[in-house]
């Protein structure tokens, strides 16, 4: 069956284009409609006021299957990708056994190849991601592993770092590290400065972050291969990977959404669900990662999707958990966003931006979205297992329509 999308406004890093109609069936793709029979069974979309571009992809995404599957499980997120309009998605290895072994990516190839979502799947660099004995890496390279980091933990021991990334350019993988000195950031509930000092909580310094960037940018002058820096959230950071470019090394970084909207002093309320890692930073880190993002430092955002259990978050701030729910939200986010980003670039960060990222090229995906359309994220409308996030329970803005993928399409929302 052939859908016509018409009157859609397609966007890309260049800019937004003038709608247009396209067409797509299973046999041929989508493509622009120009000048060819339309089959009489066609199915007519009306896309005015909704904008596309091509499918998104997130570089940090956590699963909990298998082990955590409380949390999220495979079915759970492959939905939440799909609402969310990403196409692709790497996978965090810190499950419970994390992602170390042939066994283990098998496994999740197949429990997710019938998604409509691809998953990358990040190999475990070091076993149990305890950051000492190595994973059996060309193992997992051999099954088609090329993206390994220990996911959640930073790679603080520089042996470990430096051997890794020697090992990987063997077959062109690439680490991928949350770096941070944890000796630094140990006990911090949220970013050292005034508003942790009038809280009265302990801080997780920049000089955590930044420590660790500039121990392995150094490393990687001395190796060689390929570093990807996630989650930044500093200014000096997003120097120090300006320079690291300037200098012609194979590095790149991605940003958390949530950085670019929020800031240490919304949590004033002693809200869980905003203790994240990194921690919301201040003003001025805020404005450093959006110049970061618009002069090419930054590569990508990612929605740094962490679900936590009920009893993970519903304690006190101290003992509650990292991170927050980041798929089904995503797009509401980067409207947020847009008035300082602008569309292209925001479709940059999520497209071409982390396909480089990963080495792979552009794809005939599409996302179709209404950024005006206001919904409520609640029980009925969430498809995660967790509800950790401090929109929950409010209306938003912003909803994915349509994706095609693989040759695929699939209608998100009415």
């Amino acid at each position: 069956m052939a859908i016509i999308f018409q009157s859609l406004a397609i966007i890309d890093p260049s800019g937004i284009k003038d709608p247009s109609d396209f067409i797509f069936d299973e046999q041929n793709g989508l493509r622009e409609l120009k000048g060819e029979n339309i089959p009489a069974d066609a199915v007519n979309i009306d896309c005015k006021g909704l904008y596309a571009s091509q499918g998104w992809v997130d570089l940090k995404c956590f699963n909990g299957e298998p082990g955590l599957e409380y949390k999220e499980d495979l079915e759970s997120l492959g939905q939440g990708l799909a609402k969310g309009g990403f196409v692709k998605a790497v996978l965090l290895p810190n499950t419970d056994p994390a992602i170390q072994t042939k066994s283990d990516v098998e496994f999740l190839k197949t429990r997710t190849k019938d998604f409509f979502s691809k998953i990358i799947i990040q190999g475990a660099l070091t076993k149990d991601t305890k950051g000492e004995d190595f994973t059996e890496i060309l193992d997992l390279a051999n099954s088609g592993v090329k993206v390994f980091g220990d996911g959640l933990k930073p790679l603080a021991n520089s042996d470990r770092l430096m051997k890794a990334l020697q090992y990987l350019q063997k077959f062109d993988g690439i680490v991928f590290d949350h770096s941070y000195d944890p000796l630094l950031a140990i006990f911090g509930q949220m970013h050292e400065g005034e508003a942790s000092t009038r809280l009265g909580m302990k801080g997780i310094p920049p000089l955590a972050e930044e420590v660790a960037i500039q121990k392995n940018i150094e490393i990687l002058k001395y190796t060689g291969g390929r570093l990807h820096f996630q989650t930044v959230s500093t200014i000096k950071s997003v120097k120090l990977i300006r320079e690291a470019k300037k200098e012609g090394l194979a590095v790149t970084a991605d940003v958390s959404l949530y950085q670019l909207l929020f800031s240490d002093e919304d949590l004033a309320t002693f809200d869980t669900n905003m203790k994240v890692k990194p921690p919301f930073r201040g003003e001025s880190e805020r404005e450093a990662l959006l110049g970061g993002l618009k002069d090419g430092t930054i590569d990508a955002i990612v929605s740094n999707h962490r679900p936590h259990d009920f009893d993970a978050k519903h304690i006190e701030f101290d003992f509650a958990g990292h991170g927050m729910l980041g798929l089904q939200t995503f797009l509401p986010g980067l409207i947020q966003l847009e008035k300082e980003l602008g569309w292209p670039l925001l479709i940059e960060k999520v497209t071409s931006g982390p396909n480089k990222v990963l080495g792979e090229s552009e794809d005939n995906s599409l996302v179709i979205f209404d950024p005006k359309k206001k919904w409520k994220f609640n029980s009925k409308t969430n498809t995660s297992k967790s509800n950790n996030s401090p929109w929950f329970g409010k209306e938003l803005t912003g909803q994915v329509k349509y994706l095609i993928n693989r040759n695929k399409y699939i209608k998100i929302n009415e």
